[in-house]
């Protein structure tokens, strides 16, 4: 077994689990909240290391990242655990439930990557702060070979750690899913000022940022919820790209789909503050392709989960000449 990082030993034979803010008191032979890390005769491990729950090639818009390396396939894969316990989770089959794995080695994963044809890795789908001992190694041995790093994450993880990590990551998708505690601490059981600072950290880090609002009918449509999450994306600046994602009745919850005109609201707000905004899970004109900000020429032409590049040249726009806000 691999032990664990930030944890404290506790007199009693309990760990006190340092990572994220559940700081889960952990009794021997238990799991955390997130049942990645189990104490064994005081001493925390990782019992998910290098356990592998998913394995894919997708196309990086799937992340969704659309400003990284857009049209482009990344290997994807995450860990069979998450330290939310969303009611509505989209992928709760292999975050909330356990499900079967395979243990692939750092130095497996990233030839494998090498292997078919990637440009990086994305550690995705589930919770992959959860995962923080094999993100360390694996995103150690992907920058020597030249690869990148991705993280699609809830980004609720402590300062100390997170800053450890940072200096692997290039990218990352966070999911913001509300701008209210109340949501966050009743409802997914999580810490909204914690991801709040890790978006902060990470941005001031230099890690190219995009953020995922998944829209719930009657916990966080409202137009001054919108309107409010909005606003703190600006305020990392107005190029972050926002993308507002279709809730669909799943796991525990069967509030029905958010409605197109939720959608659209939304769109239209962001579109006041920021330069790209973003609508997915759902067959939408408005919040799909990316334009010129200064020109409103065609830059990337999407369609599903796949992107073409139509409107740049050496990172510029082809039609005025403006660099674009893309990293390719």
């Amino acid at each position: 077994m691999y032990e664990a990082k930030y944890y404290a030993k506790k007199e009693d034979g309990s760990v006190k689990c340092l990572l994220c803010p559940h700081y889960c008191i952990i009794k021997s032979g238990k799991t955390g909240i997130c049942k990645a890390r189990k104490n064994e005769h005081s001493t925390l491990y990782a019992i998910n290391y290098g356990e592998c729950v998913s394995l894919a090639i997708d196309p990086i818009e799937k992340k969704p990242l659309y400003h990284f390396h857009p049209g482009e396939p990344i290997l994807s894969t995450a860990p069979n655990s998450c330290n939310f316990l969303c009611p509505y989770c989209q992928n709760a089959e292999i975050s909330q439930m356990e499900a079967p794995t395979e243990y692939i080695s750092p130095e497996d994963l990233v030839n494998i990557a090498v292997s078919r044809g990637s440009f990086a890795i994305a550690y995705t789908y589930t919770e992959p702060l959860t995962w923080y001992e094999y993100l360390l190694d694996t995103g150690k041995l992907a920058h020597q070979k030249g690869l990148k790093n991705v993280l699609v994450t809830n980004a609720m993880i402590n300062e100390e750690p997170l800053r450890e990590l940072l200096p692997l990551i290039d990218a990352a998708n966070i999911d913001l899913k509300s701008m209210r505690e109340n949501f966050y601490k009743n409802l997914v059981k999580g810490d909204l000022n914690t991801v709040l600072n890790t978006i902060r950290i990470a941005k001031e880090n230099g890690v190219h940022i995009e953020i995922t609002n998944l829209i719930i009918p009657r916990y966080n449509d409202s137009r001054s919820d919108i309107e409010e999450l909005v606003k703190f994306v600006a305020s990392l600046g107005n190029t972050t790209p926002l993308h507002f994602s279709r809730y669909s009745p799943h796991y525990k919850f069967r509030e029905p789909p958010t409605p197109m005109e939720t959608l659209k609201m939304a769109w239209e707000i962001g579109k006041k503050y920021l330069k790209y905004v973003y609508v997915g899970n759902v067959m939408l004109e408005e919040g799909r392709d990316t334009y010129c900000p200064n020109c409103e020429n065609l830059l990337v032409e999407r369609a599903y989960f796949y992107a073409r590049k139509v409107g740049i040249e050496e990172k510029r726009c082809k039609k005025c000449g403006s660099e674009v806000d893309f990293i390719l």
